[in-house]
C-alpha cells in the first residue's frame, strides 16, 4: 500500500507540474518544453524536493524519446530513407566528428587530459533528438529544409552511439586490459542485433499485425503496438545501444504497411505524455551544486561547446545549402547537447576515464544547455527572423510588373492548390506566396510565379503584386496567420476581394467580423457531397438529392450570417439555432408534400414512371434547379 501511494503521489507531482507550468509558458510565448524544464527545475532536488531521485524518473521518461523515433520512423518509407543516406552519413558525420574533434582540441589546448577532453567533444557533439524533433513537430518544420536536415544529424548520431560506446571503455587508464576486446565484440552484437531487427522485422511484423488485427479488437492492437516498440527498444538496451534507434528501425519497416495510421494513433498519446515527462526529468537532473560550486567554469563550457557547434553548423548551413530564413533555427537546434551526453559521461565515468565532478559538470553543462535553446528561438524569432526576412527579399525583387496577376494566392497547401488549378484551367494566373522553399521549388517547375516567404509580411505582400491584385485568396493553415493576412489586405489594399478559406466556424466569424464576404469552410461541401451520395444509396432521386445538399447549404449559410451579430450572447445563439433547424424542418416536410402533390397530379402510377419525368427534369432543368444553379455561382468561390 505504501508503494502504490508512493507511485501515486508521485503522478499527482509530475502531472500537477506539467498542467500548470506548460499553459503558463505557452501564453507568454516560450513554447511547451521550456514549460516542461521549469517544471522539473522546480519540483526536482534544488527547487520544492518534491522529488528527490531525479534519475530514475529520466530512465522511465527516456521512453517518450524512444516513441517519438518509432512515430518518426513511420514516416519515412525504406526508399525515401535510403535517399537520405548522403546527408545522414555525410552532413551528419561532419557536424558531430567535426564539433567533437574541434572541442577535443580545444579541451586539450586548455589543459585537460586529452581523455576527458575526448569524452567531453564526444559527448558534447552530440544533440538533443528529443528537442530537436520536438521542436520541429511542435512549429509545423518537419517537412522544411532545416527539418530534414536535422533529421538526418539526429539518425546518424543515434547510429553512431555504436562506435562511441565501444570506444569510452577502451580509453580507461588503469585496468583497460581487463576488457579484452569486449568493446569491440559488444559493437559486432550490436550490429547483428540490428540486422535482426531490419530482416526479422520484414518478414515477420506484418504477418503479425495481420494476425492481430483479426481479432476485431482494438486495446489489443495498441497492447501490440506498444509491446512492437517496448520489446525493438530492449533487444537494443540488451546490447548498450540506443533504444530510440532500434524504434525507429521498427518504425521504418512498417511504413509502407497497412497498418501505419493505425499505429500512429494509437501511440501518439504515449509519445506526447512521456516526451513531456522527460522534459521535466532533464529539468530536474541539472545539479546547481555543482553549478554553483563553479559558476563561471560551467559558464564557459557551456558557451563554448555551443560556440564551436554553431560555427560548425553555420558553416554547413551555407553549404547544403539551406533557406538564410531557416539556418538560425537548424542551428540552435543541434547546438545544444543532447540527452546520448549523458550515458556517454556516465559510461565514462563508470569505466574511470574521467571522475564523478567532470562527470557531474559535464552533465549539468549538457542540460542548462537544453534548457537555454527553447529561450533562444524566442530570441531569434523576436529578433533574429525579421532581419533575415528582410535580408532575404532580393529573390522577391525579381518579381517585375509584366510578373503580376490578377489574384494573389497566400498559402498553397492542398486547398490552395485546387484554387490555383482550377483557375489556371480556365485561363487565369495567380502569383503564389507560400513560407514552404520545397513547395516553391515545386510550383516554378510547373510555370506557376511562387515566391518563398511569409504571407503576413506586408513588404511580401505588396512586391507580390497585391495592391493591383483584383482577387487575395487566403488559403492558409494556421487560423492566426490566416486572420492576420486578412487584417492587412483590408487596411492596405481595399481595393482587392478577399476569397478566404475557413478551417472550423470560430475561424469562419473570425473572417466575418473583419467583412469578409466570401468564405468557404472547407469541410462543407464534402460532407454535403457525401450526404448526397448516402440520400441517393437510400433511393432519393439524383436532382432532389442534390437540390436538398444546396438548399441545405444555403440554409447553413444564412443561419450562420444571422449568427455572427451574437457571438457570447449563448442563449441567443441557442434560440437562432432551434428556430433555424425547425425552418429546415418544415421546408423538408412542404417540399415533400408538394412532391406527393405533382406526383397525384402527373398520374404516376409506378416509380418507373417517376425516374422518368426524374431524368427529364435532369437534362432540361427545372426552375427549382436553375435557381440553385445560381446559388452555387454566388456562393461556390
Amino acid at each position: 500500500m505504501e508503494h502504490g501511494a508512493g507511485w501515486l503521489q508521485s503522478s499527482l507531482v509530475y502531472l500537477g507540474a506539467a498542467v500548470l507550468a506548460v499553459p503558463l509558458a505557452r501564453l507568454l510565448g516560450l513554447g511547451s518544453i521550456i514549460g516542461y524544464l521549469v517544471a522539473g527545475i522546480a519540483i526536482g532536488p534544488w527547487g520544492l524536493q518534491l522529488v528527490t531521485d531525479p534519475a530514475a524518473m529520466l530512465e522511465f521518461a527516456e521512453f517518450g524519446v524512444v516513441l517519438m523515433l518509432f512515430l518518426v520512423g513511420l514516416e519515412l518509407e525504406p526508399r525515401r530513407l535510403w535517399q537520405m543516406r548522403r546527408p545522414i552519413f555525410g552532413w551528419g558525420s561532419v557536424q558531430l566528428f567535426g564539433s567533437a574533434a574541434l572541442i577535443t582540441a580545444a579541451g586539450v589546448a586548455l589543459g585537460a587530459d586529452w581523455r576527458l577532453a575526448l569524452v567531453a567533444g564526444l559527448g558534447l557533439g552530440m544533440s538533443s533528438t528529443a528537442i530537436g524533433l520536438g521542436v520541429l513537430n511542435e512549429r509545423n518544420l518537419m517537412a522544411t529544409s532545416a527539418g530534414q536536415s536535422v533529421l538526418s544529424v539526429a539518425l546518424l548520431q543515434d547510429i553512431a552511439a555504436i562506435p562511441i560506446l565501444a570506444i569510452v571503455p577502451l580509453m580507461a587508464v588503469a585496468g583497460a586490459g581487463a576488457h579484452d576486446g569486449g568493446g569491440w565484440a559488444g559493437a559486432a552484437k550490436a550490429f547483428g542485433v540490428i540486422a535482426a531487427i531490419v530482416f526479422g522485422g520484414r518478414l515477420l511484423l506484418r504477418p503479425a499485425l495481420r494476425w492481430i488485427a483479426g481479432s476485431d479488437t482494438p486495446e489489443i492492437f495498441t497492447a501490440a503496438a506498444l509491446l512492437l516498440v517496448v520489446a525493438t527498444a530492449a533487444l537494443m538496451h540488451s546490447v548498450g545501444l540506443s533504444m530510440a534507434l532500434g524504434a525507429f528501425l521498427a518504425g521504418v519497416l512498417l511504413a509502407e504497411s497497412e497498418y501505419r495510421r493505425e499505429l500512429e494513433t494509437d501511440i501518439e498519446p504515449f509519445k506526447g505524455l512521456l516526451l513531456g515527462l522527460f522534459f521535466i526529468a532533464v529539468g530536474m537532473s541539472i545539479d546547481f551544486a555543482v553549478v554553483w560550486a563553479r559558476p563561471l567554469v560551467v559558464a564557459g563550457v557551456v558557451l563554448g561547446f555551443l560556440l564551436v557547434k554553431a560555427v560548425v553548423l553555420i558553416a554547413m548551413a551555407r553549404l547544403m545549402p539551406l533557406p538564410l530564413s531557416e539556418r538560425p533555427v537548424f542551428t540552435v537546434l543541434l547546438a545544444q547537447g543532447g540527452e546520448f551526453g549523458f550515458v556517454v559521461f556516465q559510461a565514462a565515468q563508470g569505466a574511470q576515464v574521467i571522475d564523478a565532478q567532470a562527470s557531474s559538470m559535464l552533465v549539468a553543462a549538457v542540460a542548462l544547455s537544453m534548457l537555454l535553446t527553447p529561450l533562444l528561438l524566442v530570441a531569434i524569432d523576436r529578433f533574429v527572423a525579421p532581419r533575415l526576412a528582410a535580408r532575404s527579399g532580393p529573390q522577391l525583387d525579381e518579381i517585375n510588373e509584366q510578373q503580376h496577376a490578377p489574384i494573389v494566392i497566400c498559402g498553397f497547401g492542398r486547398y490552395g492548390q485546387i484554387v490555383a488549378r482550377l483557375i489556371n484551367a480556365n485561363g487565369l494566373s495567380a502569383t503564389v506566396l507560400d513560407h514552404s522553399a520545397e513547395q516553391v521549388d515545386s510550383v516554378r517547375r510547373f510555370g506557376w510565379p511562387a515566391f518563398y516567404g511569409d504571407a503576413t509580411r506586408l513588404d511580401l505582400l505588396r512586391t507580390a503584386g497585391a495592391a493591383k491584385a483584383r482577387v487575395i485568396v487566403v488559403a492558409i493553415d494556421d487560423v492566426e496567420q490566416s486572420l492576420s493576412v486578412v487584417d492587412l489586405a483590408r487596411e492596405h489594399f481595399p481595393n482587392a476581394v478577399i476569397v478566404a478559406r475557413a478551417r472550423n466556424v470560430t475561424h469562419w466569424y473570425g473572417l466575418h467580423q473583419r467583412g469578409v464576404d466570401h468564405i468557404e469552410r472547407e469541410t462543407l461541401d464534402a460532407a454535403l457531397m457525401s450526404g448526397r451520395s448516402v440520400l441517393e444509396l437510400m433511393g432519393w432521386q439524383p436532382h432532389a438529392a442534390r437540390n436538398s445538399a444546396l438548399r441545405f447549404r444555403r440554409h447553413s449559410i444564412e443561419l450562420m450570417r444571422e449568427m455572427a451579430p451574437h457571438q457570447g450572447d449563448e442563449k441567443k445563439l441557442i434560440a437562432l439555432a432551434r428556430q433555424g433547424r425547425q425552418q429546415l424542418e418544415e421546408l423538408w416536410a412542404r417540399e415533400r408534400q408538394d412532391q406527393d402533390e405533382r406526383r397525384a397530379l402527373a398520374g404516376w402510377q409506378t416509380e418507373g414512371d417517376a425516374r422518368a419525368h426524374a431524368a427529364q427534369q435532369e437534362a432540361a432543368g427545372d426552375g427549382d434547379e436553375v435557381a440553385d444553379a445560381g446559388l452555387v455561382g454566388a456562393t461556390d468561390r
